[in-house]
């Protein structure tokens, strides 16, 4: 096996210019229970709890964090500290948020990528 030539320096995205652009903000766009579940879903796709924490944070911004707060029973400053991540929230903290935020766990069985079938010329 060769080792590869890649360096991440020769790609020229590298060298793209961001001065004048703003941050991105998803919780602009969150302005739907089916656009906020899809938000949702597609974070927990990446299985990195702390993408799903960013991702409910948005929500929770979006929606109003003393409204969300409120809703999922618990005072501002406790939904900010599991909002940030880094621990581990109990799942009950977790239920409670999205019940607050209008939105329910789901389980459904992981699609299975077939290979695709080899047929052979006679």
């Amino acid at each position: 096996m060769s080792e590869s030539t890649f360096k991440p320096e020769d790609m020229p995205i590298l060298d793209l210019d961001t001065s004048g652009t703003s941050v991105y903000e998803a919780s602009r766009f969150l302005d739907s229970p089916e656009v906020i579940s899809a938000y949702l879903a597609q974070s927990m796709k990446s299985q990195d709890p702390q993408i799903l924490m960013k991702a409910l944070a948005e929500v929770a911004k979006a929606q109003g964090v003393n409204k969300v707060a409120e809703a999922a029973g618990v005072n501002r400053e406790s939904l900010y500290k599991t909002l940030k991540g880094g621990s581990k929230t109990r799942y009950e903290t977790i239920q409670k948020l999205m019940l607050a935020l209008g939105v329910e766990l789901t389980v459904q069985p992981i699609a299975i990528k077939k290979a695709p079938v080899v047929t052979r010329k006679p």
